[in-house]
């Protein structure tokens, strides 16, 4: 067809298109890329991650339209971060329903990146040659928790207020650095006006700017390498002769309108707790957080949103008498690891770490230990690739305590993080290191534990029910 026969539309697509790879980027990232063809339900959550990253940009701007972090005192006594957003849900036309939309995200994010990497971690979604997406992954959860940390403090109410100051208190835990670092957070000696300031920029700003990079990276690598699926069986190796996947369909439409069905139901779950339950009993948004920050009154209990009480109860849990049972139990790890590999390297590494940790229990405090043991918890993350030594992927095709093992390790999470909202007791802190331990025997007893068992032998094919 020629160049004039063609309508306007299309003139100024093609112009566009010749200038800008609109249609080679629809092709590899759409419709034709290929992903395998017995994606479960497990696979709507990466989908309605990016949704809810779009949920909570969007609802921010509104909220920024009218939000002031400044945590002076107006004539009423109240600070004037404080009054904004009390303003914005009393004053500004559905502005509570914006501010609930956007709390609520800050819930629902982790709520479906949690069980997105957890599809990854039942699947083996971490394996070969998927290493670099995990690790996008793991820094997207890095960045995803310092977003949601410095926009709790923003609301400056009772809660927002003193659980930015016992986390950034911690940094001062740090040997030599750590009090000039917490003060460098804060921009002042206590939690202030610099300090709403500075953690205003870094929500409104810098961490998006971060998430959006690493949310393309992660999305990048996974179409370079193609995704992973229930099976664990890599599609590219069957192709026909036209090199298309013998087991794969393009993403789009199947998939794309796949994915719509879990974006109607989740859309449906989001707007009832918006519409009914926005403070979800006070995990999403707890009563004293519609306190004014008072830094003369200290609340009776000081605990951070339902999606950081895992690792703030394993922070808890570091006490001084829980210093010598954690060591011996990491010098039992390491020295499994010593024992039964045969890597030289591996063999250095873990007797290093035996003696640096001997001394780092001797000479260094529990609350620096309860700092290490918190980042340490998601840190480890990162190394998920490298632990794993299952000659198979998926989990369909190991051996059936591999089901009890990832079944206690999600007990251990939920029951943590049960812990981290309630008030401390004697029992709950034996409880908290007990679940402590069972979290990290996960991961540093899967060299030994992953590769143990009658295997279950692997398709060449993806298997597929139609659903």
């Amino acid at each position: 067809m020629s160049n004039n026969n063609l309508g306007t539309p299309q003139k100024v697509f093609n112009w566009i298109d010749k200038r800008f790879p609109v249609s080679a980027a629809y092709k590899a990232h759409l419709s034709e890329y290929y992903a395998p063809k017995n994606f479960n339900f497990w696979y709507f959550f990466g989908s309605l991650a990016l949704l809810v990253l779009v949920i909570q940009i969007v609802s921010g701007i509104f909220l920024v339209m009218h939000y002031k972090p400044d945590a002076s005192l107006n004539s009423s006594g109240i600070s004037v971060a404080f009054a904004s957003v009390e303003y914005i849900m009393r004053e500004v036309p559905f502005g509570y329903y914006i501010r609930y939309i956007h709390s609520t995200g800050a819930s629902a994010f982790f709520i479906v990146v949690y069980l997105h990497m957890f599809r990854g971690l039942i699947y083996g979604s971490y394996r070969a040659p998927r290493e670099l997406v995990w690790i996008f992954g793991c820094m997207i959860f890095l960045a995803l928790m310092a977003e949601a940390f410095f926009g709790y403090l923003l609301p400056w109410g009772q809660m927002s207020f003193w659980g930015a100051q016992v986390i950034v208190n911690l940094f001062s835990a740090i040997p030599i650095i750590g009090p000039d670092l917490a003060i460098l957070i804060r921009g002042d000696f206590v939690v202030g006006d610099a300090t709403l300031n500075r953690f205003f920029s870094f929500h409104v700003i810098a961490i998006p700017f971060v998430i959006v990079a690493l949310v393309a990276a992660h999305i990048i690598a996974l179409h370079e390498v193609g995704s992973n699926n229930p099976d664990g069986v890599e599609i590219k190796d069957k192709k026909d002769e036209n090199g298309i996947p013998l087991d794969g369909i393009p993403f789009h439409p199947y998939y794309s309108v796949h994915d719509m069905l879990g974006v109607g139901g989740f859309l449906m779950i989001f707007a009832a707790i918006i519409s009914f339950a926005p403070e979800m009993g006070g995990y999403f948004l707890e009563a004293n957080n519609f306190i004014p920050a008072d830094p003369l009154k200290t609340p009776s209990h000081i605990a951070p949103v339902w999606y950081f009480t895992p690792f703030y109860s394993m922070l808890r849990a570091t006490t001084a008498e829980f210093l010598l049972p954690l060591w011996i139990f990491a010098a039992l790890m390491l020295g499994t690891v010593i024992i039964k590999t045969k890597n030289q390297l591996a063999k250095l590494i873990s007797s290093s770490l035996i003696l640096l940790l001997a001394l780092g229990f001797y000479f260094l405090d529990a609350k620096f230990w309860g700092v290490v043991i918190m980042g340490g918890a998601v840190i480890i993350l990162f190394f998920l690739p490298w632990l794993d030594q299952s000659p198979v992927k998926s989990i369909r095709y190991r051996p059936k305590f591999h089901y009890y093992m990832y079944g206690l390790f999600v007990i251990a999470f939920l029951v943590l993080g049960y812990l981290g909202v309630e008030a401390p007791s004697p029992i709950k802190e034996r409880i908290s290191q007990f679940f402590t331990l069972v979290y990290f025997g996960f991961f540093l007893g899967m060299p030994i534990w992953s590769s143990k068992g009658k295997f279950k032998p692997v398709p060449d094919r993806v298997t597929f029910e139609a659903h």
